[in-house]
This record gives structure tokens, sequence and C-alpha cells, in this order.
């Protein structure tokens, strides 16, 4: 632990140039955009797989703190006044209170408010200690933001995970939500989530939307929160403004 808490104090950095794109989370109720999450891309709008391919162990910290920075600072440079939702890797976060400092900085520089960011965790990344996992997250709504649980339904940890943490947010993972007006399977799987989600109080998105046939069983299950390119795609430092989409 002190070793990796050292990177913190040490002030370790992510040298490999990058951006953000950012992709809007849709409310069907308002027909409005609800959020944007931050999505990382090469310092030209290169794919995230160009940057995530140099992402080691040695570097994951520096590269973790370093997004959730640039995600910040682009959406104060850009007037963002919707939620910002940034991804980040719990397995790099060692000591809550030391790993948000620069977080806390950066938005305190750019003047965005700490209560209208939501952190997604990704169900792939391997998480064995959920007991640190809860620290974290328990520190982080101290400091006002909100906690997604991404790709839900992608990953090996599923419902346990989900009972351990209880985030605010379920973003259902694309293999569920494709085809699921043609495949029965997986839109019972969807109902069932979405009905345990209500009763939980834990706000339900539907990640990877695409057809109109798609929405149409989302929307008549009563699901209020939709992601995908039926609305949009990710924009390359720029926000995709509400007139520009088709509310459907």
């Amino acid at each position: 632990m002190p070793t990796q808490c050292g990177r913190c104090r040490d002030g370790e950095t992510f040298d490999i140039p990058f951006s953000m794109a950012f992709q809007p989370v849709i409310d069907l109720e308002l027909r409005r955009v609800h959020a944007f999450e931050a999505l990382v891309r090469g310092p030209e709008g290169q794919s995230a797989a160009s940057i995530l391919s140099q992402v080691t162990p040695e570097n994951r910290y520096g590269f973790d703190q370093a997004c959730r920075v640039r995600a910040i600072e682009l959406a104060g440079r850009l007037g963002l006044d919707r939620r910002l939702n940034i991804n980040f890797m719990p397995n790099a976060v060692y000591e809550p209170s030391a790993c948000i400092r620069a977080t806390l900085a950066a938005a305190e520089r750019v003047g965005f408010p700490c209560d209208r960011i939501t952190f997604e965790i990704t169900e792939d990344e391997s998480i064995s200690d959920h007991i640190h996992l809860s620290r974290i997250i328990d520190y982080y709504r101290t400091q006002g933001f909100l906690v997604a649980l991404d790709d839900f339904g992608a990953g090996a940890c599923g419902l346990n995970l989900l009972a351990n943490i209880h985030p605010d947010i379920v973003k259902i993972d694309i293999g569920l939500v494709r085809n699921c007006d043609r495949d029965r399977t997986r839109r019972v799987i969807v109902q069932a989530m979405l009905s345990v989600c209500r009763d939980l109080e834990i706000k339900v998105v539907a990640e990877g939307v695409e057809r109109a046939e798609e929405l149409a069983v989302l929307k008549e299950s009563g699901l209020r929160f939709v992601q995908g390119f039926l609305f949009a795609r990710p924009a390359f430092e720029a926000l995709t403004p509400d007139e520009a989409i088709d509310f459907r």
C-alpha cells in the first residue's frame, strides 16, 4: 500500500496524449439530454483502443487520474450544464481521500459542481475486494458524487456487486439491449432488471440503443433513460445539443 499511495504523493502522470468525446444520456420523459458520458479518445479523435492498449499496471493510476481531470476540464470549457459521467478504475484507487484530490482540484479550478459528477464503475473490471470498493463509494458520496454500475450484465460479479455496493445508477449492458425486441430471453431479463432496480430505487440506463424497435420495447417496459447511436454518437471534444437529437 505505501508504494501505491506514493503515486498520489508523487503526482504520477500519464504521458501519452489523449482527449475525450462526449455521448449524451437521454431522458425520454423530459425529452432532453440528462447527462454526458466522457469517453477516452486519441488526441485527434482516434479510437479508445488506441489509448487503452497503452495502459499498463504501471501507468494505470496516472491514466485514471488524467482521465478524470481531462473530462472535468473539457466539461468546464464546453460549458456543460448537465451531469458529467466519468469512467473510473476501482483498482487504481488506493486511498479514496488521497486519490480524489486531483479530481476535486480540477472541479474547483473550472467551477464544475461535484454534485453533477457521476463515476461509472465498469463491471468488466475484475473487482475482488468489495469492501474496499464500498469504502471508495462511501467516500465519494460524502463529496457529492453519484456512482453508476456500468455494463451491468456483462461481467461475472452480477447481482452480488449490485447488492454489495447499491449504486445510484445501473447501466444495462449493450449485449442485453441489442435485439431485445427480437429475443424474448433478453427482453425478459431486461424487464426483470428494471423491476429489481425500481424496487431498490436505483435509476436505470439502457446502453447501446441503436434501433427504434429496441427503443419501443424499452419504453414499453417503463425505461426512462437511454444511451446509444439511435440518438447520438460520441462527439469529439463537443456536446451534442438537445435540438440536434431526435427524441422519438
